[in-house]
C-alpha cells in the first residue's frame, strides 16, 4: 500500500504551526472528515499544538452544536479562517464576533473554484460573483470582524467591464474524506453524498509540498478499485485514517435514496407547516416545465416537496450547490444532499453551470430586504451565518425567487383558505436598507432578471423604482399586517391580485396542468 494507516491523532501530528489547512465536505457531514477535526481539536487542547493555522471550507461545517468546525474553535488554534457558510459552527461564530480569530466570508462557489486555481497554480479566481455585494470591497470585502484587516479581493477591470480578483491561497495541509481506500490506497467515494472538491484540494496540497490527510470508513485490502471510480489516487495521500463508525450524514448513519437512483425514501421525511407550505406553493407557481431549479435552506426547500405532491418533478430539474441532480433536495440539518440523485457531481463543476448561467430559477431565502431590492441573508443583529452558495446562486439565475416570512417570529393560522395574522412580528425584515447586502436589487436590474419576494402575507416584484406590492393572502389586511409592519411604503400595483386561496389549503395547484397547457 502506498500511504500509511495511522490513528487519527498520529495524522493530525503531521500537522504543523503556521500553516493552511483547507477541509474538504460541508454541511453536517456531508463528507466531512469530523474525525480529523476532532483529533486536531483534542491535540490542540493537550498540548497547545498546532498554532495559528489558517483554515479554508467551501461550505459551512457542522451540527450548530459540538461537531464539524466546532472542534476546532479555539483561540490559538486558529488564526484566520475562510469560510463560504459560518452559521453552522456557532462556536467559530463566536471566535470571530470576539475578534479572536481574522474571520473572512467568501461566496461558496468561488472557495470551490479557488481550490482548482491553487491545484493549478494559475494567480486567482476573476468573475463578476460578490460584486456590489458585501464581499465587493467597496463595501465589506468579506470581512465579519475588526480582525480581519487584509484586503483578500479586489476590484479589477478587463474591457470596460468590472470583475472581483481573488487570490489563490497556499494550501500546506488538505483533510479530506472517502468511503473507502484499496490494496494500493486509491480513495473512492461510493458511500458519499456529494464529492465536493476532494481531488482539487489534494492536488492543490501536493502541488505546494504540502500534506494530504484522508479519512475513510474502510479498507478493501484485497480489492483494486476500477480506475474509473477513483476519486483520489493513491499517489496523491500521505495518511489515510480509518473511521469504521463514520455517517453518510451526521444525521443518516446510513440512507441509501441519498446516494441511489432507485432506492426508496420515506416522504414523510418531507413534510411542511401550513405557513412554510403557504409560501412554498406560492413560489411554485414560478415553475415553467423544462426548468433548472435551485433551491436554498429554509422555505425555500419547500418547493421541491411541493413539485412532488403536484407531481412535476419529471417536468424539472432539482441541482444544489453540493454537487447532487436531478433528485429531491433534503431538508433542515441535512439539506445539501437529495434522495434519488440522478447524478453526483463535484461542486466546482456545478457551480460552473451555475456561473455560466445555467439555472432556470432559483428559490432562496431572506433575512431582510430593503426598498431597493436589497436582500439580506448572510448577518442579522448578532448573527453571523454567511452567504454560502447565495451569491454564487442569486446573481447569475435567470429568475430568483426570495421566500420566508414576513417579519421575525411573526405567527399566523389558516383557516378556511385565509390566512390570519395572529402575532405581527417581534422584528420588521422590510426595512430602510439591509444590515448587510448579499445580493444587489440594482445589479439585478442591470442584470435584466427577474426577482419576486414571496412571503405569507403579500408577494412583492423588482422594478427599476425599488419593489412594488403585487398580491396579498386572503384574509390579510393591507394596512395593519402588510403596510404597517414595513419600514417603508412600497409601490403598490395598480392590479394588485390575492394569492391564490389554494395555497392555504389541501388542494392542488394543479401545477402540472398549467405546465402542459403553458
Amino acid at each position: 500500500m502506498r500511504v500509511q494507516i495511522l490513528s487519527p491523532a498520529e495524522a493530525v501530528g503531521l500537522v504543523p504551526d503556521n500553516v493552511t489547512v483547507c477541509i474538504g465536505g460541508g454541511g453536517a457531514g456531508h463528507a466531512v472528515p469530523d474525525r480529523l477535526l476532532q483529533a486536531l481539536g483534542e491535540r490542540f487542547t493537550a498540548s497547545h499544538t498546532p498554532r495559528n493555522l489558517t483554515i479554508l471550507h467551501a461550505c459551512g461545517i457542522g451540527d450548530a452544536g459540538e461537531r464539524g468546525l466546532s472542534h476546532l474553535a479555539h483561540k490559538g488554534l486558529i488564526r484566520r479562517a475562510v469560510g463560504g457558510f459560518w452559521g453552522n459552527s456557532l462556536k467559530m461564530v463566536e471566535l470571530a464576533k470576539n475578534d479572536e480569530i481574522e474571520a473572512y466570508n467568501f461566496p461558496q462557489g468561488v472557495l470551490s473554484h479557488l481550490t482548482r486555481a491553487a491545484a493549478s497554480g494559475v494567480p486567482g479566481v476573476i468573475t463578476e460573483t460578490g460584486l456590489h455585494t458585501f464581499v465587493d470591497p467597496r463595501l465589506e470585502g468579506g470581512k465579519l470582524n475588526s480582525s480581519a484587516r487584509e484586503d483578500l479581493v479586489k476590484v479589477i477591470e478587463i474591457e470596460g467591464r468590472e470583475f472581483l480578483f481573488y487570490p489563490t491561497p497556499d494550501i500546506d495541509i488538505a483533510l479530506i474524506r472517502g468511503s473507502s481506500i484499496d490494496k494500493e490506497g486509491n480513495l473512492s467515494m461510493e458511500n458519499e453524498v456529494g464529492t465536493f472538491s476532494m481531488l482539487s484540494i489534494a492536488q492543490a496540497a501536493k502541488r505546494n509540498q504540502g500534506t494530504v490527510i484522508a479519512q475513510v470508513k474502510q479498507v478493501r485490502a484485497t480489492e483494486h478499485t476500477a480506475p474509473v471510480d477513483v476519486k483520489v489516487p493513491a499517489v496523491l495521500i500521505d495518511a489515510v485514517v480509518v473511521e469504521p463508525d463514520q455517517g453518510m450524514t451526521f444525521l443518516s448513519p446510513s440512507e441509501p435514496a441519498l446516494i441511489r437512483r432507485d432506492e426508496p425514501y420515506d416522504p414523510g421525511d418531507l413534510e411542511l407547516g401550513q405557513i412554510p407550505r403557504g409560501v412554498a406553493k406560492r413560489a411554485s407557481e414560478e415553475l415553467r416545465r423544462g426548468d433548472f431549479v435551485n433551491v436554498g435552506y429554509g422555505m425555500a426547500d419547500g418547493v421541491p416537496i411541493v413539485a412532488r405532491q403536484e407531481g412535476i418533478t419529471d417536468q424539472l430539474v432539482f441541482l444544489i450547490e453540493q454537487g447532487a441532480i436531478g433528485g429531491i433536495p433534503t431538508t433542515g440539518l441535512n439539506f445539501g444532499a437529495m434522495f434519488q440523485p440522478l447524478a453526483i457531481v463535484d461542486d466546482s463543476y456545478q457551480f460552473d453551470f451555475f456561473h455560466g448561467g445555467g439555472l432556470d430559477i432559483a428559490f432562496l431565502g431572506f433575512a431582510q430586504i430593503d426598498r431597493q431590492g436589497n436582500v439580506n441573508a448572510s448577518r442579522f443583529g448578532s448573527q453571523i451565518t454567511g452567504c454560502g452558495g447565495f451569491i454564487d446562486i442569486s446573481q447569475h439565475a435567470r429568475r430568483v425567487v426570495y421566500c420566508g416570512s414576513f417579519a421575525v417570529k411573526s405567527q399566523s393560522q389558516v383557516k378556511g383558505g385565509r390566512l390570519e395574522v395572529t402575532e405581527p412580528g417581534k422584528k420588521r425584515k422590510f426595512v430602510d436598507q439591509v444590515q448587510q447586502v448579499t445580493s444587489s436589487g440594482p445589479y439585478a436590474l442591470k442584470k435584466r432578471q427577474e426577482v419576486l419576494y414571496v412571503t405569507e402575507r403579500a408577494v412583492f416584484e423588482l422594478t427599476p423604482d425599488g419593489i412594488r406590492l403585487t398580491e396579498i393572502a386572503p384574509g390579510v389586511d393591507l394596512e395593519r399586517d402588510v403596510l404597517g409592519m414595513m419600514d417603508f411604503v412600497p409601490e403598490i400595483s395598480s392590479g394588485m391580485k390575492t394569492m391564490d386561496s389554494r395555497c392555504f389549503s389541501d388542494l392542488s395547484l394543479n401545477l402540472r396542468s398549467h405546465m402542459q397547457s403553458s
